[in-house]
Protein backbone atom coordinates (compact mmCIF):
# COMPACT_ATOMS: atom_id res chain seq x y z
CA UNK A 1 0.00 0.00 0.00
CA UNK A 2 2.81 2.40 0.87
CA UNK A 3 4.46 1.64 -2.49
CA UNK A 4 1.18 2.40 -4.30
CA UNK A 5 0.80 5.70 -2.45
CA UNK A 6 4.39 6.65 -3.25
CA UNK A 7 3.84 5.79 -6.92
CA UNK A 8 0.68 7.90 -7.05
CA UNK A 9 2.48 10.82 -5.42
CA UNK A 10 5.35 10.48 -7.90
CA UNK A 11 2.99 10.43 -10.90
CA UNK A 12 1.10 13.43 -9.53
CA UNK A 13 4.37 15.30 -9.18
CA UNK A 14 5.38 14.44 -12.76
CA UNK A 15 2.02 15.58 -14.14
CA UNK A 16 2.18 18.79 -12.10
CA UNK A 17 5.67 19.63 -13.41
CA UNK A 18 4.58 18.86 -16.98
CA UNK A 19 1.55 21.13 -16.60
CA UNK A 20 3.79 23.90 -15.27
CA UNK A 21 6.22 23.48 -18.19
CA UNK A 22 3.54 23.65 -20.87
CA UNK A 23 1.89 26.67 -19.24
CA UNK A 24 5.27 28.44 -19.10
CA UNK A 25 5.81 27.70 -22.80
CA UNK A 26 2.45 29.24 -23.70
CA UNK A 27 3.28 32.28 -21.56
CA UNK A 28 6.62 32.68 -23.37
CA UNK A 29 4.84 32.66 -26.72
CA UNK A 30 2.32 35.17 -25.42
CA UNK A 31 5.08 37.43 -24.06
CA UNK A 32 6.72 37.51 -27.52
CA UNK A 33 3.42 38.38 -29.21
CA UNK A 34 2.73 41.03 -26.57
CA UNK A 35 5.75 42.97 -27.84
CA UNK A 36 3.57 44.04 -30.78
CA UNK A 37 1.04 46.75 -29.96
CA UNK A 38 0.21 47.34 -33.62
CA UNK A 39 1.60 46.73 -37.07
CA UNK A 40 1.15 47.58 -40.72
CA UNK A 41 2.36 45.06 -43.27
CA UNK A 42 2.53 44.81 -47.05
CA UNK A 43 1.67 41.50 -48.60
CA UNK A 44 0.50 39.44 -51.54
CA UNK A 45 -2.71 37.51 -50.96
CA UNK A 46 -3.84 34.49 -52.95
CA UNK A 47 -7.40 33.29 -52.35
CA UNK A 48 -8.29 29.74 -53.33
CA UNK A 49 -12.04 29.02 -53.21
CA UNK A 50 -13.84 26.55 -55.47
CA UNK A 51 -16.11 28.10 -58.11
CA UNK A 52 -14.68 31.57 -57.64
CA UNK A 53 -12.10 33.50 -59.57
CA UNK A 54 -10.33 35.78 -57.13
CA UNK A 55 -7.12 37.32 -58.53
CA UNK A 56 -3.89 37.49 -56.55
CA UNK A 57 -4.06 40.78 -54.67
CA UNK A 58 -1.61 43.26 -53.25
CA UNK A 59 -2.82 43.96 -49.72
CA UNK A 60 -2.07 45.90 -46.59
CA UNK A 61 -2.69 44.19 -43.27
CA UNK A 62 -3.34 46.32 -40.19
CA UNK A 63 -3.45 45.07 -36.59
CA UNK A 64 -3.96 46.83 -33.29
CA UNK A 65 -4.37 45.40 -29.82
CA UNK A 66 -6.42 43.78 -28.57
CA UNK A 67 -8.34 42.46 -31.59
CA UNK A 68 -8.54 45.02 -34.40
CA UNK A 69 -7.56 43.55 -37.76
CA UNK A 70 -8.05 44.78 -41.31
CA UNK A 71 -6.95 43.30 -44.62
CA UNK A 72 -7.19 45.95 -47.33
CA UNK A 73 -7.05 45.02 -50.99
CA UNK A 74 -5.59 47.90 -53.00
CA UNK A 75 -7.92 47.11 -55.93
CA UNK A 76 -11.14 46.29 -54.12
CA UNK A 77 -12.60 44.17 -51.35
CA UNK A 78 -10.66 41.14 -50.16
CA UNK A 79 -12.38 37.79 -49.72
CA UNK A 80 -11.66 37.13 -46.06
CA UNK A 81 -14.09 35.36 -43.67
CA UNK A 82 -15.36 36.89 -40.45
CA UNK A 83 -13.10 34.69 -38.35
CA UNK A 84 -10.01 36.13 -40.01
CA UNK A 85 -9.32 38.05 -36.79
CA UNK A 86 -7.88 34.72 -35.69
CA UNK A 87 -4.99 35.04 -38.16
CA UNK A 88 -3.37 37.03 -35.39
CA UNK A 89 -2.50 34.62 -32.57
CA UNK A 90 -2.13 37.48 -30.11
CA UNK A 91 -5.91 37.80 -30.22
CA UNK A 92 -6.38 34.12 -29.38
CA UNK A 93 -3.92 34.14 -26.48
CA UNK A 94 -5.19 37.44 -25.09
CA UNK A 95 -8.89 36.62 -25.35
CA UNK A 96 -9.24 35.65 -21.70
CA UNK A 97 -8.38 32.95 -19.17
CA UNK A 98 -7.99 29.40 -20.42
CA UNK A 99 -6.93 25.96 -19.25
CA UNK A 100 -3.73 24.68 -20.87
CA UNK A 101 -3.48 20.98 -21.74
CA UNK A 102 -0.38 19.13 -22.95
CA UNK A 103 -1.35 17.07 -26.02
CA UNK A 104 2.09 15.60 -26.70
CA UNK A 105 4.48 16.14 -29.60
CA UNK A 106 4.14 16.22 -33.39
CA UNK A 107 6.23 17.20 -36.42
CA UNK A 108 5.69 19.91 -39.01
CA UNK A 109 8.18 19.25 -41.77
CA UNK A 110 11.44 18.56 -39.96
CA UNK A 111 10.49 20.59 -36.90
CA UNK A 112 9.36 18.86 -33.72
CA UNK A 113 6.52 20.82 -32.14
CA UNK A 114 4.69 20.72 -28.85
CA UNK A 115 0.92 20.30 -29.20
CA UNK A 116 -1.07 22.41 -26.75
CA UNK A 117 -4.84 22.68 -26.32
CA UNK A 118 -6.40 25.82 -24.87
CA UNK A 119 -9.86 25.55 -23.30
CA UNK A 120 -11.43 28.92 -22.40
CA UNK A 121 -12.80 29.19 -18.88
CA UNK A 122 -15.57 31.51 -20.06
CA UNK A 123 -18.45 29.33 -21.31
CA UNK A 124 -19.71 32.24 -23.42
CA UNK A 125 -16.38 32.90 -25.17
CA UNK A 126 -16.44 32.96 -28.98
CA UNK A 127 -13.45 30.61 -29.15
CA UNK A 128 -14.45 27.11 -28.05
CA UNK A 129 -11.08 25.36 -28.51
CA UNK A 130 -7.63 26.28 -29.80
CA UNK A 131 -4.94 23.74 -30.64
CA UNK A 132 -1.45 25.20 -30.99
CA UNK A 133 1.62 23.54 -32.48
CA UNK A 134 4.53 25.35 -30.84
CA UNK A 135 8.14 25.36 -32.00
CA UNK A 136 9.83 25.29 -28.58
CA UNK A 137 13.30 26.19 -29.86
CA UNK A 138 12.12 29.42 -31.49
CA UNK A 139 9.08 30.05 -29.25
CA UNK A 140 6.69 30.54 -32.17
CA UNK A 141 3.41 28.96 -33.24
CA UNK A 142 3.82 26.94 -36.44
CA UNK A 143 0.20 25.83 -36.74
CA UNK A 144 -3.07 26.63 -35.00
CA UNK A 145 -6.58 25.23 -35.22
CA UNK A 146 -9.31 27.40 -33.74
CA UNK A 147 -12.93 26.38 -33.32
CA UNK A 148 -15.31 29.28 -32.72
CA UNK A 149 -18.90 29.37 -31.55
CA UNK A 150 -20.30 31.41 -34.44
CA UNK A 151 -17.72 31.53 -37.23
CA UNK A 152 -16.71 27.92 -37.79
CA UNK A 153 -13.29 26.30 -37.56
CA UNK A 154 -10.09 27.83 -38.92
CA UNK A 155 -6.63 26.43 -39.47
CA UNK A 156 -3.49 28.52 -39.67
CA UNK A 157 0.03 27.59 -40.77
CA UNK A 158 2.97 29.96 -40.47
CA UNK A 159 6.63 30.14 -41.40
CA UNK A 160 9.03 32.70 -39.99
CA UNK A 161 12.03 34.77 -40.98
CA UNK A 162 13.33 38.22 -40.00
CA UNK A 163 10.34 39.10 -37.77
CA UNK A 164 10.31 35.90 -35.69
CA UNK A 165 11.50 37.88 -32.64
CA UNK A 166 8.01 39.43 -32.62
CA UNK A 167 6.22 36.19 -33.48
CA UNK A 168 5.18 37.64 -36.86
CA UNK A 169 5.26 35.29 -39.86
CA UNK A 170 6.73 35.83 -43.32
CA UNK A 171 4.27 33.33 -44.81
CA UNK A 172 0.77 32.57 -43.62
CA UNK A 173 -1.88 30.10 -44.83
CA UNK A 174 -5.41 30.47 -43.51
CA UNK A 175 -7.95 27.67 -44.17
CA UNK A 176 -11.68 27.87 -43.49
CA UNK A 177 -15.06 26.37 -44.36
CA UNK A 178 -16.77 28.48 -47.00
CA UNK A 179 -20.17 27.60 -45.52
CA UNK A 180 -19.19 29.75 -42.53
CA UNK A 181 -18.64 32.76 -44.77
CA UNK A 182 -21.50 35.08 -45.69
CA UNK A 183 -21.11 36.84 -49.03
CA UNK A 184 -21.12 40.61 -48.41
CA UNK A 185 -24.15 42.45 -49.78
CA UNK A 186 -23.41 44.34 -52.97
CA UNK A 187 -20.16 42.46 -53.58
CA UNK A 188 -19.80 40.42 -56.76
CA UNK A 189 -17.06 38.01 -57.75
CA UNK A 190 -15.91 36.76 -61.12
CA UNK A 191 -17.43 33.25 -61.22
CA UNK A 192 -15.99 30.69 -63.58
CA UNK A 193 -17.84 30.16 -66.84
CA UNK A 194 -20.30 27.34 -67.49
CA UNK A 195 -22.56 27.31 -64.45
CA UNK A 196 -25.24 29.58 -63.10
CA UNK A 197 -23.75 31.99 -60.54
CA UNK A 198 -26.46 31.26 -57.96
CA UNK A 199 -25.80 27.51 -58.16
CA UNK A 200 -22.09 28.12 -57.72
CA UNK A 201 -22.73 30.28 -54.70
CA UNK A 202 -24.80 27.43 -53.20
CA UNK A 203 -21.97 24.96 -53.87
CA UNK A 204 -19.57 27.39 -52.25
CA UNK A 205 -21.27 26.78 -48.91
CA UNK A 206 -19.93 23.21 -48.73
CA UNK A 207 -16.35 23.84 -49.77
CA UNK A 208 -13.01 24.59 -48.18
CA UNK A 209 -11.38 27.95 -48.72
CA UNK A 210 -7.77 28.99 -48.28
CA UNK A 211 -5.98 32.31 -48.13
CA UNK A 212 -2.19 32.52 -48.51
CA UNK A 213 -0.42 35.74 -47.56
CA UNK A 214 3.27 36.46 -48.18
CA UNK A 215 4.46 39.44 -46.17
CA UNK A 216 7.20 41.65 -47.61
CA UNK A 217 7.71 43.87 -44.57
CA UNK A 218 6.21 45.03 -41.29
CA UNK A 219 6.08 48.43 -39.64
CA UNK A 220 5.75 47.63 -35.95
CA UNK A 221 4.48 49.79 -33.07
CA UNK A 222 4.25 53.06 -34.97
CA UNK A 223 0.85 53.84 -33.42
CA UNK A 224 -2.16 53.19 -35.65
CA UNK A 225 -5.30 55.32 -35.29
CA UNK A 226 -8.63 53.55 -34.72
CA UNK A 227 -10.01 55.23 -37.83
CA UNK A 228 -8.04 52.78 -40.00
CA UNK A 229 -10.30 49.96 -38.81
CA UNK A 230 -13.59 51.69 -39.50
Amino acid sequence: MKQLICLMMLLSSVFFVAAQDITELVQKVKAKLDLVNDYEANGRMKTNVSFLKVPVATVKVYFKKPNKLKVKNEKGISFVPKGAVNINMSNVLSSGKFTVLDAGNDKIGNTVVKVVKLLPEDDAADVVLSTLYIDEANVVIRRAKTTTRDNGTYELEMSYGKYSAYGLPDQLSFSFNTKDYKMPKGVTFDFEDGTDAKKKEDKLKNRKGKVDISFSNYIINKGLPDTIFQ
